[in-house]
């Protein structure tokens, strides 16, 4: 996610937390779960939340997600929802902000009396709203939120009771790219270009360099960017002077593609490898077919994937919308699914019995693979290798954790 820092005061009076740890409460004004008159709770429906990045820099995936998790919703409730109740979805947009999350988080548990939120996509989008889901108890699932502050408190190592992914982190998702570098590109020298404005950028950065050095790898130029900016090339031609092997760009498609665009104008040909990140069709409308060679990415899963799980999914998915689901309509189905089950199970909308289901959930076979949640509600799951060449994007291979 980016959070600029010009939000980062602001969220830090309005929550009393530093920077996005996430360690921290929402108003004391805000009733807790146990306090509220859930309107779910004996009505016909139960109220779940979507709080996802509907507009802004990374609205392809918040709309995917809502997508994937429509999806799901639309199969559970035909097969009879829970106990007869049907499952009522509530899309808040937070505009791909950190302070707007913080917004949406509060509206859904406040004012739509939800009893489970999913979302956002974008760590440091999920950091804001832990806090208003702590201080009322609502569960939090994230299909996508890979930093492991998400799930966990750094600054006192124990897990957030309330926040579940579903994803990978990225310490794995950092060392697949850095072993793949290492040992299928060939790479012995590497240059990191992080987005210093994201948490996301930052721990896949992290994670690259711990894993590429580890392996016998230089980092022999490390720059930043922030998101929004629009002119690399200054930088690039920084980087370029180091002549790595690789360049490792864990961003987002807005930045990434002219990231890319402008590597390749001013001769730099080396593989460019990223994160989950690149995985819109934005990035090849914002790079140019020329420009998206020799780019390799880690993903959560692939269409090509010929699992009849995977196929299945996707043939559904362009039934109902037309196009192919990229990883995030998955990761977000698959969260759907493991959050409905979970409600399921509880046989109830009270969210201390949905956050006990889905603290247990185990061996969930899903779309991007097998779920089970460990002690910090992570899941351990394999990743892809994707790859561009000259625009067309394929599968490349699949490591496993």
């Amino acid at each position: 996610m980016k959070v600029r820092k010009t939000m980062a005061a602001a969220l830090a009076a309005l929550l009393g937390v530093g920077l996005l740890a996430g360690c921290g409460s929402g108003s004391s004004n805000q009733p807790t779960a146990k306090s509220q008159d859930n309107s779910a709770a004996g009505g016909d429906v139960i109220k779940v939340g979507a709080n996802f990045e509907l507009t802004g820099g990374i609205a392809t995936f918040g709309n995917s997600s809502v997508n994937g998790i429509k999806l799901a919703l639309e199969e559970f409730n035909q097969a009879g929802g829970v106990n007869g109740k049907k499952i009522e979805l509530i899309t808040a947009d937070n505009k791909s902000d950190a302070a707007e999350a913080t917004n949406a988080m509060t509206k859904l548990v406040t004012q739509d009396k939800v009893v489970a939120v999913m979302g956002p996509v974008a760590s440091s989008n999920v950091l804001a709203a832990e806090p208003v889901a702590t201080q009322n108890q609502i569960p939090l699932v994230t299909p996508t939120a890979t930093n492991p502050k998400v799930t966990v408190d750094p600054a006192t190592n124990k897990t957030r009771d309330w926040i579940f992914r579903t994803c990978f982190i990225d310490p794995f998702q950092g060392d697949v790219a850095a072993r793949f570098s290492f040992n299928d590109l060939k790479a012995k020298k590497a240059a990191i270009y992080v987005d210093q404005s994201s948490d996301y950028s930052k721990g896949l950065a992290e994670a690259f360099k711990s894993g590429f050095t580890k392996l016998g790898g230089e980092i022999v130029s490390e720059e930043a960017f922030v998101a929004k900016d629009t002119d690399f090339k200054a930088t690039l031609t920084k980087i370029k002077a180091k002549n790595p092997d690789v360049i490792y760009v864990p961003a987002y498609y807005e930045e990434v593609g002219k990231i890319i665009r402008q590597a390749r104008e001013l001769g730099l040909t080396q593989p460019i490898v990223g994160g989950d990140g690149f995985d819109s069709p934005k990035l090849l409308e914002i790079a140019g077919k020329s420009a998206l060679t020799n780019v390799f990415f880690t993903n959560h899963y692939t269409t090509m994937d010929t699992s009849p799980v995977v196929q299945e999914f996707v043939k559904k998915y362009k039934d109902k919308y037309g196009q192919e689901p990229d990883a995030l309509a998955a990761l977000a189905y698959d969260a759907a699914k493991v959050l409905f089950e979970a409600i399921k199970t509880a046989g109830t909308p009270d969210p201390v019995k949905i956050k006990d289901a889905l603290a247990a959930t185990k061996d969930f076979k899903g779309v991007t693979g097998t779920i089970t949640l460990d002690a910090q509600h992570n899941p351990v799951k394999s990743a892809v290798i994707m790859e561009y060449n000259n625009g067309a994007l394929k599968f490349r291979t699949r490591v496993e954790p």
